[in-house]
């Protein structure tokens, strides 16, 4: 069961229009450019992101600007070792703060229970990593079992939920603390690039931790129980999304066409993982397995990408809901962001005990990670 689920983001905020603004306003720009990003940021379905540098609010006054000059306007080009040293700082703090939220959520558990500790970034890397600085920080026992899962994109915290569903199975008493936070802003930066203006239009930060075990515990609490997962590739979509290193930070590859790949292999994707079940097979296949799934946990990679999600599945637009408000109130901070979504389902989109729920990431590759949940809201669930 996947528990305490709990989120942060940075206390800056970046009204999109205003990013808009100041990158259609760089001198390097030419006018195809300029209009890319006007439309990008336009049509991102994005009102506010959050960032961990200060300096890229308008309202910062820094005397001398690593990312920002908010003075001449103009955005800065640091070296991948400077925004790798803002990530080692901010990332740990992050780390270990929604790591402790996490723990503090849950009434039944503590430190000392945690056995399994998995942490999950792409944004940055430095060692020792997260996992260990969440162990020290938070008290737990050396021999709390520590895994990070790096540069993986946008879909790892599946992959993480996964391993932690499977630690669980192999050992009863496990408590598995997951945890993942992405400064995708350290890596924005002004290009005439279309995938780079289009990254720069929608990937945020944020974090986000909760608690996977298998053990009987007193409290009734709202979770979800994970039933399966499945991982499909669309090999057309290879170079179609990446993440790179580059001299200045690293680089994203986000090509129009990944609406349209994930729309012509959602369907294969999903087969297997409701195969185990006659039902859900049945309304698959009847174009209705949105009446069978009360609630989705669609990663919102881009606006493009619910839309055309939802087309392909049928979905209703309150299905569809809880990841285009995630996407609108703090754009796409890759892998926590399914997490974010999952939490809002559970706290704010009316979930019942016994609800299905479908979960879905998308990543380099083109790798599809989905889970297939059921809401759970007692102790015994």
């Amino acid at each position: 069961m996947l528990r305490s689920l709990q989120t942060i983001v940075p206390d800056t905020v970046l009204h999109q229009d205003e990013v808009r603004d100041v990158f259609a306003a760089q001198p390097d720009l030419g006018r195809l450019a300029q209009r890319i990003v006007s439309t990008s940021f336009n049509v991102s379905g994005i009102d506010t992101r959050h960032t961990v540098i200060d300096e890229l609010s308008l309202d910062s006054d820094v005397a001398d600007p690593v990312f920002f000059d908010r003075r001449s306007g103009a955005l800065l080009a640091p070296g991948t070792k400077a925004r790798n040293e803002v990530y080692t700082r901010e990332a740990a703090r992050l780390f270990v703060d929604v790591a402790r939220h996490a723990l503090d959520a849950d009434p039944d558990l503590e430190a000392a229970d945690v056995t399994h500790v998995i942490t999950v970034s792409c944004t940055g890397f430095h060692a020792p990593g997260p996992e260990y600085e969440i162990v020290r920080a938070l008290g737990l026992s050396d021999s709390v079992q520590r895994y990070h899962l790096g540069f993986m994109g946008c879909y790892a915290s599946m992959p993480a939920l996964r391993a932690a569903s499977q630690f669980c199975l192999a050992d009863e008493n496990a408590v598995v603390l997951v945890v993942s936070v992405e400064l995708c802003t350290l890596h924005l930066r002004s290009s005439e690039d279309p995938d780079t203006i289009v990254a720069s239009s929608l990937f945020a930060d944020g974090a986000a931790a909760g608690i996977v075990t298998a053990r009987d515990l007193p409290s009734a609490v709202t979770g979800l129980r994970l039933d399966r997962f499945h991982t499909a590739i669309a090999p057309e979509g290879e170079k179609a999304m990446a993440w790179t290193i580059g001299d200045t930070g690293f680089e994203m590859i986000l090509a129009t066409t990944v609406p349209q790949i994930i729309g012509e292999t959602i369907i294969g994707a999903l087969r297997p993982l409701y195969a185990p079940e006659d039902d859900l097979v049945a309304a698959f296949d009847d174009d209705a397995v949105g009446r069978e799934v009360a609630h989705w946990a669609i990663h919102p990679g881009g606006r493009s990408i619910l839309d055309r999600v939802q087309e392909k599945l049928h979905l209703s637009d309150a299905q569809l809901h809880p990841a285009r408000e995630v996407l609108r109130k703090n754009g796409n901070m890759s892998s926590a962001t399914v997490l974010f979504v999952l939490k809002r389902i559970l706290e704010e989109e009316g979930a019942q005990a016994g609800d299905r729920v479908s979960a879905m990431a998308f990543g380099p590759g083109l790798t599809a990670e989905s889970a297939l949940m059921t809401v759970t809201a007692s102790a015994d669930s």
